[in-house]
């Protein structure tokens, strides 16, 4: 059973109105400025899973500043889990500025299925993920529905790219210690974060915390794998694509081949996300 567990898709208006929504959100303009930047369907993403053989996919929309928007994207992705319930897992994206409505909204989401939320887009959406006062009620409506909460996170160092923006490992442990019954899934392998595990006092902190391994082939060298596991725990990895942005057979053969063993090569490619979403 391979997952995916970072993959985003798109309603078809979205793609034909490109412009307009570049228009409408700073962050989404940013992003797909460049007119190769790919928009995916769900029907694209079922079909890239059918040629990878990547059984089934945590997916979302874009977490848009406008929560409007984002209760949009989320009804796109939750019709199509309903109509692909084996192969397509939904997480819902909200706008934590606006308090009362990312309430509901989360409310609405359980209730149609709904396994996790995110990913959360701070840079996007305008706040700090160590903005505490502001992240508390989502921690606690995520934690109280047993939901994990995956956010974007970015590496401090290293080379500039759209998107990139400034969710950096300090933010995330200090979020991680202020909601510990929290489940947080870390995007882009958290932004280094594994490898501050080996601080014992932060490994500590980080008990309820996980990294998916999203556009790794663009920040990393395949070596992160085996050396991520050996820092934070294979248990604690999981395998994203962050597709239509890489593509997932290449990928999933970088990762076959990048020295982990079996056990925990089978760990991160599927069974972590079995575990996590109790699937």
């Amino acid at each position: 059973m391979v997952i995916d567990f970072h993959t985003h898709i798109f309603p078809p208006e979205v793609s034909a109105q490109r412009e307009a929504y570049r228009a409408r959100d700073a962050w989404f303009g940013q992003l797909y400025a460049n007119p190769q930047a790919r928009l995916a369907t769900a029907q694209d993403l079922l079909a890239a899973m059918d040629g990878a053989g990547v059984q089934q996919a945590v997916t979302f929309g874009f977490a848009w500043n406008d929560a409007g928007l984002c209760r949009a994207a989320n009804d796109y992705v939750l019709d199509a889990a309903r109509r692909y319930p084996d192969r397509l897992i939904p997480f819902a994206v909200v706008q934590p500025r606006a308090v009362a409505e990312a309430a509901r909204e989360i409310a609405r989401a359980v209730a149609q299925g709904a396994r996790g939320l995110g990913e959360l887009m701070p840079d996007g959406q305008g706040y700090r993920l160590d903005d505490l006062a502001l992240l508390q009620p989502l921690a606690e409506a995520a934690s109280a529905h047993g939901l994990p909460l995956l956010t974007h996170t970015s590496e401090p160092l290293g080379h500039s790219y759209p998107g990139k923006g400034a969710t950096t490992p300090d933010q995330v442990v200090r979020l991680a210690a202020a909601c510990p019954n929290l489940v947080i899934v870390c995007a882009h392998w958290g932004g280094g974060l594994p490898f501050y595990e080996l601080l014992p006092e932060v490994a500590a902190i980080l008990h309820n915390i996980y990294y998916d391994t999203a556009a790794s082939t663009y920040l990393y060298r395949p070596a992160i794998f085996p050396l991520a596991a050996q820092a934070a725990g294979a248990a604690k990895i999981l395998w994203g694509s962050d597709y239509p942005l890489l593509n997932q057979r290449r990928f999933l053969a970088q990762v076959r081949a990048s020295g982990l063993d079996d056990s925990a090569l089978a760990a991160i490619l599927g069974e972590n996300a079995r575990r996590l979403l109790r699937l």
